[in-house]
Order: C-alpha cells, then structure tokens, then sequence
C-alpha cells in the first residue's frame, strides 16, 4: 500500500476531484486546505497569507492511500488536471504505507482501505 500526499492549487481541486472520480477502485481521499511555501518562499505570490513574519500561498493538499498497482494512475490522473504549467502547481509524494486499522471493523490492511 502507499499513501499519495498531493500538494496543489486550490483553484484546481474541483478539475482533480472530477478526474479522480473518474477511476475505478479508488478507496476514498482526504482534503485539506493549508498554506506553505516553495523555493521562492512567497516572494511573487499576488495574495500571500502573512503568519508570524512569513508570506505563505493557499494550497490544497490531497492524501490518498491505494493500492501499489493504482499508484502511477493516480499520480499521473492527478498531474494532469493539476497542471497549469506556472510556478506554484504543486508537488506530489509517494510512502510506504505498513498497515490500515479500520476503526469501525477492525479489518487491517488492504481490506481496510
């Protein structure tokens, strides 16, 4: 199992979510809105959130955890309707992911998901 970590804009999460939907077998996803800052650390955002002397950009970040052989479809469903092609898109992450403990079941691993 793997947990896919998606870092993108938030103006593109409606196009992402739709093409997500779109593929057969996926267990569910987490949304979440959160601010942070890339290599340029804010310095050509046109509306910056400012904490604690800092200049930080609105993203949306998307956690998925799937099985390995929906890995690079997801990756790739994700990077293409994510893509602008402007600074800012956006990044993704792969993990390894050890074990699932359904709460309400108690079932554990792949089933859990």
């Amino acid at each position: 199992m793997k947990e896919i970590k998606a870092i993108i804009q938030p103006f593109m999460l409606q196009k992402v979510l739709d093409a997500l939907n779109a593929l057969d077998d996926l267990p569910g996803l987490t949304v979440s809105q959160v601010i942070g800052w890339g290599k340029s650390r804010g310095a050509s955002l046109e509306d910056p959130i400012h904490e604690a002397g800092h200049s930080f950009a609105k993203k949306t970040k998307l956690e998925i955890v799937v099985p390995a052989r929906l890995v690079e479809s997801v990756i790739d469903t994700i990077a293409h309707a994510s893509n602008t092609g402007r600074v800012g898109d956006g990044k993704i992450f792969v993990y390894e992911v050890l074990d699932v403990l359904k709460i309400r079941t108690w079932e554990r691993g792949h089933s859990a998901i």
